[in-house]
């Protein structure tokens, strides 16, 4: 015969088993997810995202955060549906969710779909002169670099040039192997001296805000190799001064070995009015290279963006008459849009009845892009084109993957602010940032209530990148970014350095976070110091092995790990 429990221990127990519970910390690891990025292009993508899906199951982890070239046209490619089709059957029957990362401004998602939507840099009145039915640029200002030729260096200096302050050691005069003239540099040894020894340097004098290209003709013979996500082993920098902020920041991406070929890198002058162009090693200690015929020149509209927040300005400079696109003059448009200044600009053509006369001195105003590193390009975060575009490709991940979870890939955001789109926010750049992330995070809510969305946590932080005085090609920097995004956005944690503070920065706004861990190395050594630190922080929901190099050889080893916390 059963008895009934008396109420008391019944009260008792309940309140025992709730106290047990409440002492239970949240699952830290709630999400455990690996980095996997595939373009989908080649039925190989889809095979080697079912072996690390298939390794990650096996290691515990329960999610892949999937870069899968989720844009417009891609999915009006029956290849590319059929093989995400493949994917989503493959993480199913591993049990293993699919978390999309997309809409990424700062590496130009939107640009596909229209190329005049990257970041435009202001060039303000250059002169152009009108020949004919045409005006084409004539600066107005001779860029003097002395000695660009090197057929005043010896071998006890460099005329022209601060540094070195004597040749000899990295940095050799040669007569034997030029491009043109009589002589060239020679640049070797470079791990036997000092960096500052290879390094040639030259205060040069310019117009503020004007586009520019720094050319120079290289050779090359058993160069190391440049480091993943670096300038180049051969670094073509220049520098506003007098505080030193980095203007050109293009990889040029010369060969190992080559013989003598011209290199251009584009850069804008911005506010300054002198600027150090700096040549020389970055990476590496193999090897050796020439250089000769270093120039300096200011360029037209190359690059020249086109769309409501990049307007162009064409102005007489005796009259100050502004004169009218489609009326004046045909529509100004680059067909050969790189988003570099190594190709010559279009000109100004004048239509019938043009009040524009033969002779006639110009002064143009126009917005241009400009690249970074092998290309990365940013988009304008305050263009309302963007978010169309962004709406139609999240409402078609969301029908092919339908995802509880998605991420925005908004890291590294390294140009903009400089438009009149962005100026016309009247706003500083943490807070169009924060409005683009907001628009992002209603975009995917609209497709998909409930859903959690995550994002990348360094343009957010101040102690990371929103913290940075001379962000880029940014005008401004993204401080209090933090305060103008919904506080349900769940924040990925990244960069070894500053873990502890951001974790701090993030946790103590109320904000949830993922840990972003690993980064290529040949251990996992830095693992317990990332899984210690999620301990402890209030709000921590996981931890993913991030590799940006397909490095996948440690995840067994990490998901072991995982499963001893």
């Amino acid at each position: 015969m059963m008895t009934r429990p008396r109420l008391g221990l019944v009260l008792l127990a309940g309140i025992l088993f709730a106290g047990a519970c409440a002492e239970q910390p949240p699952d830290l690891l709630e999400n455990r997810w690996t980095y996997v990025s595939r373009s989908l292009r080649e039925d190989s993508d889809v095979a080697e995202i079912q072996g690390i899906v298939e390794t990650a199951a096996k290691a515990g982890l329960n999610g892949i955060l999937l870069s899968g070239g989720f844009r417009e046209a891609r999915f009006e490619e029956p290849d590319y549906l059929r093989r995400l089709d493949e994917v989503r059957e493959i993480c199913d029957r591993n049990q293993m969710e699919i978390i999309p990362i997309f809409l990424s401004a700062g590496y130009g998602h939107g640009l596909d779909e229209n190329p005049n939507l990257a970041a435009g840099l202001p060039v303000r009145d250059a002169l152009f002169i009108v020949q004919g039915d045409e005006a084409q640029l004539r600066p107005d200002h001779e860029v003097i670099l002395q000695n660009g030729d090197f057929e005043a260096a010896t071998e006890s200096g460099l005329t022209g040039f601060s540094s070195p302050e004597t040749t000899g050691d990295v940095i050799h005069v040669d007569s034997s192997d030029v491009h043109s003239g009589k002589k060239a540099l020679r640049f070797e040894r470079f791990g036997e001296f000092p960096s500052e020894a290879g390094q040639l340097k030259q205060i040069v004098k310019l117009v503020p805000y004007r586009a520019y290209t720094l050319s120079a003709w290289f050779k090359t013979e058993g160069m190391d190799p440049p480091r993943p996500f670096s300038l180049g082993h051969i670094r073509l920098e220049v520098r506003g001064m007098p505080d030193g902020r980095r203007l050109q920041l293009l990889d040029p991406q010369i060969p190992t070995d080559t013989d003598w070929r011209e290199f251009t890198v584009g850069f804008n002058s911005m506010k300054y009015e002198e600027v150090e162009l700096s040549i020389g090693v970055a990476t590496g200690e193999g090897g050796r290279f020439w250089i000769d015929d270093l120039k300096v020149e200011e360029t037209g509209m190359a690059s020249v963006l086109r769309r409501p927040g990049t307007p162009i300005k064409v102005q007489g400079e005796a009259s100050g008459t502004t004169y009218e696109e489609g009326k004046d003059f045909a529509r100004i448009e680059d067909p050969g849009l790189n988003h570099r200044l190594d190709h010559a600009g279009p000109p100004i053509r004048l239509i019938e009845g043009s009040l524009i006369k033969d002779g006639e001195r110009l002064r143009v105003s126009w917005y241009h892009s400009l690249s970074l590193y092998r290309g990365q390009v940013s988009v304008c975060m305050s263009e309302p084109e963007l978010f169309e575009i962004y709406r139609r490709v999240t409402e078609l991940v969301d029908q092919h993957l339908s995802p509880g979870k998605f991420f925005l890939s908004m890291d590294e955001v390294r140009a903009g602010g400089s438009c009149a789109a962005c100026k016309a926010q009247g706003v500083p750049m943490g807070e169009i940032l924060g409005r683009c992330l907001t628009k992002q995070v209603e975009l995917i809510r609209n497709v998909h209530p409930g859903a959690e969305v995550f994002t990348w946590s360094d343009m957010l932080d101040p102690t990371h990148n929103s913290g940075r005085k001379f962000y880029y090609l940014v005008d401004g920097d993204f401080d209090q970014s933090w305060n103008h995004v919904p506080k349900d956005l769940i924040m990925a944690i990244w960069g070894r350095r500053v873990r502890t503070k951001s974790f701090a920065h993030f946790s103590g706004l109320g904000f949830k976070t993922l840990g972003a861990a690993y980064y290529d190395t040949d251990d996992l050594e830095d693992i317990p110091g990332w899984l210690e630190v999620l301990k402890t922080t209030p709000g921590a929901t996981g931890v993913m092995y991030t590799t940006w190099l397909n490095k996948y050889e440690l995840l067994p080893e990490f998901g072991r790990l995982l499963k001893e916390e």
